[in-house]
């Protein structure tokens, strides 16, 4: 399984809300296994940039292609693009 974390930071305070609401749309699209758009809840007590987080598991690469490649997916980076500072990705497998 491919694991697909991204997270997101804000311009501004303000934004947080648009950026999640932006985001929510990818969870309509059918090709996961999983996702989950949440609120970072910022208990770090080191670091607390990071607003959203896009949480994924998709069988392979192939899969999350498949989600890049879906219409709600270029709507949402449309909508969150101009309002966020930060984008950072991690894709990852864990053995079976």
């Amino acid at each position: 399984m491919l694991h697909h974390i991204v997270l997101f930071s804000a311009k501004s305070p303000e934004y947080v809300d648009e950026i999640f609401q932006g985001l929510k749309l990818l969870e309509q699209i059918p090709h996961s296994e999983t996702l989950v758009i949440t609120r970072n809840l910022k208990k770090d007590q080191i670091s607390g940039e990071i607003d959203v987080v896009v949480f994924g598991v998709f069988k392979d690469a192939e899969q999350l292609e498949q989600y890049k490649a879906h219409p709600l997916y270029q709507e949402s980076i449309q909508r969150v693009r101009p309002l966020r500072d930060t984008r950072a990705v991690a894709d990852f497998e864990l053995g079976e």
